[in-house]
């Protein structure tokens, strides 16, 4: 399990107020019976983590899924780290 996968699992987890167990990759929002406002605070929750922004409404990515969340935040990322070079050493 990647890291990104165990801290989007915890965010779920602690917003939700559901069990860590219940959660999967292949799972969706509405089979965890997570709310919309509960969902808003979990994508929040899951940009704040990470200093990033996560599309609304874009078509490229899915939120309405675990593996989506994950893949969406694996790929904002590495154009994060792409995007921002090193500092330098000297």
């Amino acid at each position: 399990m990647s890291s990104v996968q165990e801290t989007i699992f915890g965010i779920i987890s602690k917003e939700a107020g559901i069990d860590l167990a219940r959660i999967t990759p292949d799972s969706t929002l509405k089979e965890l019976e997570i709310q919309s406002l509960d969902a808003v605070q979990i994508i929040f929750e899951i940009e704040d983590h990470y200093k990033i922004t996560l599309p609304d409404r874009d078509p490229n990515f899915d939120t309405d899924s675990v593996r989506g969340l994950i893949e969406a935040v694996d790929k904002l990322l590495a154009e994060k780290a792409v995007a921002t070079p090193p500092a330098s050493q000297g």
